[in-house]
């Protein structure tokens, strides 16, 4: 082969080589610059989180999303090259390797390199989410019982706590959960019977509500004011999907003036009209009581009248 063959072999491969390369920082760079979470529907992550926690969440979501579609577009690009590049050309049986040393520790190290990274993200955001404060501004206590909720608004953390004011769920009302916008809250959760799971969709969060003395605890800090469904997320017996209750989030100074109707002995729905709340949005908007269809006739009444048992 001449010279000037090998000049040209080697200038093609080049520039395929930093072709590949342009085209993988042109697609982060593209990549960065929107919003890829919204365009692709947040590949499968839900959006709309209403926390900043949710929103790391989010980010750590997306950004381990664009970076195994970086590395799955290079590898196919380098597959699909193969297949061209080193196609049958003829009869001609090409040059026999048994390995290649620099290209088995690149792929060797690279995947460690790779989830080294993605761990690292992990732990950060994940420590960040399940960070407590010493001070929260706003402590609840979480209190889940078969089928409903009650909440305890506490003076400061911890189980023996004074209980500033209470509210309780009920098969004809659903519990509402009034919280204050840009503070700190913090969820102490305990369960009177089996195991349920606190769960609010825009939190992009849950926890379970064990019974005894294990009491899971978390903080977030809510940007957002709103009126959001909550569910129990843990399969707890009969009227597990029925057990349903609303987070209302207003400003800290609407939450002061419902906290202080509440210890004044007004109802739930009163303290929400103190606080502007009238007609049906002093009671649960984003849910509604379920029908228990607990009648005589689904327990067996008309034959037990009919036998005299």
């Amino acid at each position: 082969m001449r010279a000037s063959d090998t000049g040209r072999d080697n200038g093609s491969r080049n520039r395929r080589i930093a072709g590949l390369g342009f085209g993988g920082m042109l697609l982060v760079a593209l990549l960065s610059g929107c919003d890829v979470g919204a365009a692709f529907g947040g590949f499968g992550w839900p959006q709309g989180g209403i926390t900043p926690q949710s929103q790391r969440m989010y980010d750590l979501w997306i950004g381990s999303v664009v970076a195994a579609l970086v590395v799955g577009v290079f590898v196919w690009g380098l597959i699909f090259w193969c297949v061209i590049r080193y196609r049958k050309r003829g009869e001609e049986l090409p040059p026999q390797t048994r390995f290649n040393m620099p290209m088995e520790v690149l792929y060797t190290v690279t995947p460690v390199l790779v989830v080294c990274v993605l761990f690292y993200y992990t732990a950060i955001v994940q420590t960040d989410v399940d960070r407590i404060s010493k001070d929260p501004d706003v402590t609840v206590e979480v209190v889940a019982f078969k089928w409903n909720w009650q909440f305890n608004y506490l003076a400061e953390p911890g189980e023996d706590a004074q209980v500033l004011a209470s509210t309780i769920g009920s098969t004809d009302e659903i519990p509402l959960l009034v919280l204050p916008t840009g503070q700190k809250i913090r969820f102490e959760e305990t369960s009177r019977d089996v195991i349920h799971s606190f769960w609010v969709p825009e939190l992009l969060f849950k926890r379970d509500v064990l019974p005894g003395s294990a009491r899971n605890v978390f903080e977030v800090t809510i940007d957002t004011e709103g009126r959001y469904v909550g569910r129990c997320a843990e399969l707890c017996g009969t009227y597990h999907s029925m057990m349903n209750f609303e987070l209302v989030s207003v400003s800290p100074e609407r939450y002061q003036q419902f906290l202080a109707a509440k210890q004044a002995g007004q109802s739930t729905p009163e303290a929400m009209a103190t606080i502007g709340f009238t007609g049906d949005d002093r009671f649960a908007v984003t849910t509604e009581p379920f029908e228990t269809k607990r009648d005589n006739n689904n327990f067996n009444g008309s034959q037990a009248e009919g036998t005299g048992r």
